[in-house]
């Protein structure tokens, strides 16, 4: 199911009341806040909108008591599903404060003209929860204690309203009990937690209904083989057993052969995480979570199987709770350090763009990589605050640069899909960037390809804005997903970045560097620059360089190093360079040429070439103040060349003097020609041996610095002269059908005549 979106008038304007209330929408299963009011924040003492948004989604039922958990759960849950109103109580413990308030709420389902269907609820703090019998407290709040004992867990929750097995809370209890009796018996106990692998498919195929057959008829076969005493329903498809050890793997095995003819053989795999008691005896809730968190490292396989919680999962537990806990702290005490990789342009050389990494430096854990601590942040929701921090620190590091006399090219920083949810990230970008008075087009946004999936409509409207406010935006590591065709055709990106796996892939055979020619032609078409990323060699720089590819970025030219050294680079004169802001969409269009795409010899509508040839030997030459030099050439010259050098070395690609053609003065006055008149032409020009060529020439690019003109020379034919096989000898025979037959040279006015015996 899409999520549904107010305008951000109309979402500003709601967040700003002062009556508490929340809208919600289902999405695959999940309650997901789509408005939450500052009366909302206000009443549950949220110290901010974005800690308000993150628990609600996360956690509905933070500081209920545990004896109305079970009970609201099963409200909302019927309330979702087909109620149209809902009305609660229970009791709550604001975070701040040490006893429960009585908390009212009314609920209402409505229906969008686009038919999302939202749950609208209000909120009512009707006052501190006064124990049964106290007299003492007010009419209304005795009332509304009796309607709570009434309806109260100890009565109506102990047990799942659909599968019928045990609620949550007296499983813990039973559960606690189970594990006390099993040790003085000598058994070891366990504790399992069960899921589904493709459950919100299931629903989408068979409805929410057909998912309901299967749940109960799961949890009939549960509570056959461990015991319904032994079994709970967490909610959703998650269900929690505790049991003993012995003979564990044997009736899993079981259990999974008996799984797959479950209600008519409409079911699904099962993933299984196992907590032995015996590892560390913890609270029963504790030992649900550590079963939780093994069943998800089972998340990626199609069958169904089991996953022991063991030590290493204990430690990237410990890890990641280290990671929440200090995240502020690593801010503020500027733990968190920004590293910055150089992105070179391809022609050029010279440093275009810089991006932002950002990389903690923990004063008790050493160097932490960025994937130790960003998939945690991305999954708490906590990364806005670090993405944040790396703009505030670009923004410094341009500051400091300037004042330093260094020169500054664009910075480029990563975003997270969390932090479009989390905040409105664009504005406050925006926001920052303007405050520091830096040209907003300075700014790249980075955004991976994985997370416009998530909600495509949604990603694509906050791509068009950061654009529209005139910050590029640039999809990265391209190629790692499925959908990049897709994105490309539906998102307009500035820039794509391949993904480091291309380079990977490039010395493992031909297909790997099909694929991505391929792909460089079909950006270029687009009008789209191209980045590659993990370039470490000088073979794949010559390759890049070959099709097309804008920019590239690696270890070949630089590791991320932070301001500090790099400072110190440019003062000991160690930097690659910066370039010279003006002459960047010079090296851009030189860059994009693609000597593998025959079509670069024809502009627009004029495609005479680029259906009969691939591949033809060409070279980028620069043309400058009447002096030349070669700038770029692809194999096929380089090949070209070492058949003609004595020595085998590549002079072609240094200076005017090519070892190719007998005929250097007339060949360098083409290319001085073609450079001057701004157009198209060929020539016949004798090469070293008795062989000729035939060249076609088309200006490319002028630098508006420099005034340096770039000449694209294609080699169309090679034939040998002894053989009488030339153009010349072609029009002769062409005119035993003609009288006269011109060859007109359209540059200098120049015509020779030929004609046949006959004529």
């Amino acid at each position: 199911m899409t999520r549904y979106h107010y305008s951000p008038e109309e979402q500003a304007f709601m967040e700003k009341s002062k009556i508490p209330f929340g809208i919600y929408q289902v999405i695959d299963g999940t309650v997901v806040p789509l408005v939450l009011s500052d009366g909302f924040r206000d009443l549950f003492h949220y110290v901010s909108k974005e800690e308000a948004y993150y628990w609600m989604e996360h956690d509905l039922y933070e500081g209920v008591h545990p004896d109305d958990v079970d009970r609201i759960r099963r409200a909302d849950n019927r309330f979702f599903a087909q109620g149209n109103e809902f009305e609660v109580v229970y009791r709550l413990k604001y975070r701040d404060h040490t006893g429960y308030h009585m908390i009212h709420e009314k609920g209402l389902r409505t229906v969008t003209d686009t038919g999302a269907e939202l749950a609208h609820v209000w909120y009512t703090d009707e006052g501190p929860y006064v124990p049964e019998g106290d007299n003492q407290a007010p009419e209304l709040n005795q009332l509304l204690n009796k309607a709570l004992h009434e309806e109260s867990i100890l009565k109506a929750g102990a047990y799942d309203y659909l599968t019928g097995l045990l609620g949550v809370t007296s499983f813990f209890v039973l559960a606690e009990e189970g594990r006390v009796s099993m040790l003085k018996e000598g058994k070891e106990p366990v504790l399992l937690f069960f899921d589904f692998s493709g459950m919100k498919y299931f629903n989408r195929k068979y409805g929410f209904s057909g998912g309901d057959r299967l749940l109960k008829a799961f949890a009939l076969e549960l509570s056959e083989l461990f015991g319904a005493e032994h079994c709970s329903r967490f909610g959703q498809d998650h269900f929690a057993v505790f049991t003993e050890e012995t003979g564990l793997e044997a009736r899993l095995t079981s259990f999974f052969a008996k799984c797959r003819n479950i209600n008519g053989g409409l079911t699904l795999p099962v993933h299984v995480g196992i907590y032995l008691d015996r590892m560390q005896k913890v609270e029963i809730a504790a030992a649900c979570d550590r079963a939780r968190y093994a069943c998800e490292k089972l998340k990626n396989i199609s069958m169904s199987d089991f996953c022991y919680y063991d030590e290493k999962m204990q430690k990237e537990a410990d890890d990641r709770q280290y990671i929440i806990d200090h995240i502020d702290r690593a801010i503020e005490e500027k733990w968190i350090k920004v590293y910055y990789q150089p992105v070179v342009r391809a022609v050029s050389g010279k440093v275009c763009d810089d991006e932002a990494l950002a990389r903690w430096d923990d004063p008790e854990r050493g160097l932490l990589s960025p994937d130790e601590f960003i998939p945690i942040l991305e999954d708490t929701r906590l990364i806005y605050k670090v993405d944040l921090y790396v703009v505030e620190q670009v923004l410094e590091k341009l500051r400091i640069q300037e004042e330093a006399g260094v020169k500054t090219v664009s910075q480029s920083i990563n975003l997270s899909r969390a932090d479009f949810d989390v905040c409105d990230i664009v504005e406050e970008i925006r926001r920052r960037v303007d405050a520091a008075g830096v040209p907003r087009n300075k700014i790249k946004i980075e955004i991976t390809e994985s997370i416009i999936g998530s909600d495509f409509d949604y990603m694509r409207e906050q791509v068009l804005r950061f654009q529209e406010l005139g910050f590029p935006v640039w999809m990265d590591d391209f190629g790692s997903g499925y959908s990049s065709l897709d994105v490309l055709h539906r998102i307009p990106f500035d820039l794509i970045k391949f993904d480091m796996r291309f380079m990977q892939e490039l010395d493992g055979g031909e297909s790997g560097k099909i694929i991505l020619i391929e792909l460089m032609r079909m950006a270029t078409a687009l009008g789209i620059d191209t980045i590659c990323e993990g370039v470490e060699t000088e073979e794949q720089v010559r390759f890049l360089q070959e099709i097309g590819c804008s920019m590239l970025q690696g270890y070949y030219f630089s590791r991320p190093i932070d301001l500090e050294h790099l400072l110190l680079r440019y003062e000991r004169g160690e930097q690659i360079g910066y370039e010279n802001i003006l002459e960047s969409q010079y090296y851009e269009t030189i860059s994009r040429i693609n000597f593998y795409d025959p079509s670069v010899i024809a502009r627009e509508e004029e495609s005479l070439f680029q259906n009969y040839f691939s591949a033809m030997p060409m070279v980028v030459m620069e043309v400058r103040e009447r002096k030349i030099r070669f700038l770029r050439s692809n194999q096929s010259y380089r090949d070209l060349a070492e058949k003609y050098f004595e020595d085998g070395s590549d002079r072609g690609t240094g200076g005017l003097e090519t070892g190719i053609f007998e005929q250097e003065k007339e060949f360098e006055q083409a290319v001085l020609q073609c450079s001057r008149s701004g157009k198209r032409m060929t020539i016949d020009i004798r090469m070293s041996d008795q062989r000729a060529a035939h060249l076609f020439l088309r200006p490319a690019v002028t630098n508006p610095v420099t005034k340096a003109s770039a000449v694209i020379v294609v080699v169309v034919s090679v034939w040998n002269t002894n053989q009488g096989i030339t153009y010349a000898n072609i029009a002769r025979a062409l005119a035993t059908d003609y009288f006269n037959l011109f060859y007109v040279d359209l540059v200098t006015e120049r015509f020779i005549e030929y004609s046949s015996d006959v004529g």
